[in-house]
């Protein structure tokens, strides 16, 4: 079974820190203590992992002549045509069973989103669906993932109610950014427009302009939505916002590199002096959420009996 185990991508499932915020804006907001939440967290991290892996074992076995097109992923062990069909789908469904079963023991609304997120990965790969092989589809129905992992991450501290519309749209669309620049540096790696449309059929409607355009598009529907919850629920999260905007502009200029670790986000360590930034701007955030600066407050007021007037 060891080569079956490179189907769950393991080293992957970094990209479930997208479960943090959730968790952190939650005990934030509702001034819940840390320690009572630490289990369930770890619980809903492993969950939320092994429904990720569930849908990386369909993704590659499904994906398996086109990825021969490829010129790292023809190595896969289903390119290569070294898995069984039995096997794939046996560890689709222990993985499948066995993220769910620790999502029952948290509650039944993480339950049905964990389902989501098992859904959309079928969504994304499976016949006739297959979302990822339709142009600008691919990285919405991809990157709504995002927005899925906060709900679990939210769940995990409160159910009886959701976060911000607007705050998981721009959760959404800031995901929608990160994958339309992935598609970007992908596209460049294969120099080949053709070449690549066998590998991914949706890059039969992209060129390289196209994909900057719409990273840009999805880059600025971010920053409405997110603006809009800083502003209305926090303003001293206003402070936040150049520093929001300076990850954006900063990974954008990763994207850009050649063999750039935009193609593979779990690489995203080689590129430590952004991770940095990242950290210390999440820092600022949740110190903005908790420290009140009074003189900041002027600027919603002015601007309302402005508008009186």
């Amino acid at each position: 079974m060891r080569p079956y185990i490179s189907l769950l991508r393991i080293d992957h499932w970094v990209k479930n820190v997208f479960l943090l915020p959730g968790t952190a804006l939650a005990v934030l907001v509702l001034n819940e203590p840390l320690r009572p939440v630490f289990v369930p967290f770890l619980v809903a991290l492993l969950s939320t992992c092994l429904l990720a892996s569930a849908n990386y074992v369909i993704n590659e076995w499904l994906d398996a002549q086109h990825d021969r097109f490829h010129p790292v992923k023809k190595d896969r062990l289903a390119a290569r045509g070294e898995a069984a069909r039995p096997a794939a789908y046996g560890l689709y469904a222990l993985a499948a069973a066995g993220g769910l079963g620790l999502a029952s023991l948290l509650s039944w609304q993480f339950l049905l989103t964990g389902l989501l997120l098992l859904s959309m990965g079928a969504l994304y790969n499976v016949k006739p669906f297959r979302t990822k092989d339709r142009a600008f589809l691919d990285v919405l129905s991809e990157s709504a993932n995002n927005p899925i992992r906060f709900l679990l991450g939210w769940f995990v501290v409160t159910t009886d109610f959701l976060p911000p519309s607007s705050l998981l749209l721009g959760y959404w669309m800031a995901g929608a950014y990160l994958m339309a620049m992935k598609r970007y540096s992908e596209l460049r790696f294969i120099a080949d427009r053709e070449r690549a449309a066998l590998y991914r059929p949706s890059f039969a409607g992209y060129t390289e302009e196209v994909l900057l355009l719409s990273s840009f598009g999805y880059a600025m529907s971010a920053a409405l939505f997110i603006g809009v919850f800083l502003v209305k629920h926090r303003v001293e999260q206003i402070l936040s916002f150049p520093p929001i905007v300076a990850v954006f502009t900063w990974y954008f200029h990763i994207a850009l590199k050649p063999h750039s670790a935009a193609q593979h986000p779990e690489k995203l360590y080689r590129e430590w002096r952004f991770l940095l930034f990242v950290a210390a701007v999440v820092c600022l955030v949740a110190f903005l959420f908790v420290i009140d600066i009074p003189r900041l407050r002027w600027l919603l007021t002015t601007s309302l009996q402005w508008t009186r007037r």
